[in-house]
């Protein structure tokens, strides 16, 4: 198994992608075209927000415009544990492989991590990726910002901390906790559970998941001084 979003069509090539997560903190997109065995394979750059294609992709087949498409349409769509997706076999308009071939997994060689495995087949993060899963099937991040928010103007313990001094990453990880406790309907989750979770839903993000709140948190830490 690995850890994937389900597939996208592109309108820049006759093609289906995906994104896919790796160790490491590190994700990759999948390109598989209609008329090939061999998949194009790129990984996200977090500085430049821009894909890299692997060494032996080859650019006539997979250009760097088909991978920002792929990005894009990927964008927000919840990571699960899915089963490897195989070319060409699968794909309809594909030709058959020559005999003695197998198919080609068009899968990046690296896989997760045990952990992100164990997280994304949890039952707190499936509760919580469907609590805010819009109907596109996309993650809505301005909804998980709009109840965190909330959370955090109304929580009376979110006050008390404030009064105290506590700090802004403080503030936030009670008021993340406390939401995902709720939402999953496990009070025993972990601090580490959480930040598991958050780094899957970070990894789809068109941004930071928590911009939002942090936002906000800092306006409350400057109304209080």
């Amino acid at each position: 198994m690995v850890i994937r979003t389900r597939l996208v069509e592109l309108s820049t090539l006759e093609a289906v992608a995906y994104r896919q997560k790796l160790r490491g903190g590190q994700s990759g997109v999948v390109i598989l075209r209609s008329d090939t065995a061999q998949p194009g394979l790129a990984l996200l750059n977090h500085h430049s927000g821009q894909p890299d294609p692997a060494a032996n992709t080859p650019v006539e087949l997979y250009p760097l415009e088909a991978f920002q498409e792929a990005l894009e349409l990927t964008s927000g769509l919840p990571y699960s544990s899915r089963g490897p997706v195989r070319s060409p076999m699968e794909l309809p308009s594909a030709s058959a492989p020559a005999a003695g071939e197998a198919p080609v997994e068009a899968q990046l060689a690296e896989e997760p991590s045990g952990d992100e495995l164990a997280t994304v087949t949890s039952a707190d993060y499936q509760a919580i990726v469907k609590a805010y899963t819009n109907k596109k099937g996309e993650i809505s991040y301005d909804l998980i910002n709009k109840a965190l928010i909330k959370a955090a103007r109304s929580n009376h313990y979110v006050r008390e901390l404030v009064a105290r001094g506590a700090s802004e990453a403080e503030i936030r990880d009670h008021v993340v906790k406390a939401n995902f406790e709720a939402v999953s309907g496990n009070r025993a989750i972990s601090s580490v559970e959480v930040q598991a979770i958050l780094d899957l839903l970070d990894a789809v993000s068109p941004r930071s998941v928590l911009r939002d709140l942090n936002e906000e948190l800092r306006h409350i830490l400057a109304e209080a001084r």
